[in-house]
């Protein structure tokens, strides 16, 4: 992918890893395969796009500013949430690895932050009942559920915006408050 994209564009300057399932279920009855899938894909995944990322930025001296990850995880990474300890683990884990890596990519002006979603109006949770959808709605000081736009505002900023070039190895919540106090 990264190969195509340079070959096509010339450089790859920003990195979005946006990829994310659930297979939830209380932890004593989770299966292997349930808590794996999640990490491959909700962890590892971001592991190997960004290597390859920074292998990409590594070929050159980049300025600052000029490569930039914006790693997606979510509020639940931050808070835990019953029946989801494999996906809150994996995106705990994205944090940490955002961390990690903005100490690790500053020498090549490459920033690195992540975003945290609440519940935010998508395929994922459009799954969820209407009564599940009423509860949590209930738990989000904002009094509703977010817009996809909003978490793209965000990454928008970060990946784009002048002022956000010296901002790395944060985390920023788009959640509607959900996790004031975390």
């Amino acid at each position: 992918m990264f190969k195509q994209i340079i070959e096509e564009y010339g450089s790859c300057d920003v990195l979005i890893n946006n990829a994310g399932i659930t297979k939830d279920g209380l932890l004593m009855r989770m299966k292997p395969a349930q808590w794996q899938d999640v990490i491959d894909i909700n962890l590892t995944g971001v592991f190997y796009t960004t290597q390859e990322f920074f292998k990409a930025a590594a070929k050159k001296k980049m300025s600052e500013g000029a490569g930039r990850i914006i790693n997606i995880s979510s509020v639940v990474g931050q808070m835990g949430n019953a029946g989801q300890a494999n996906y809150a683990a994996a995106k705990g884990g994205v944090i940490g690895l955002t961390m990690s890596n903005a100490r690790e990519f500053t020498n090549r002006g490459v920033t690195v932050n992540c975003v945290c979603p609440g519940y935010i109006e998508t395929d994922m949770t459009g799954k969820l009942s209407e009564d599940i959808q009423q509860k949590v709605v209930a738990t989000i000081p904002l009094g509703r559920m977010g817009k996809p736009e909003e978490v793209a505002g965000m990454c928008r900023f970060l990946a784009l915006d002048p002022a956000a070039a010296y901002i790395t190895g944060h985390t920023f919540n788009v959640d509607g408050g959900m996790a004031i106090g975390c």
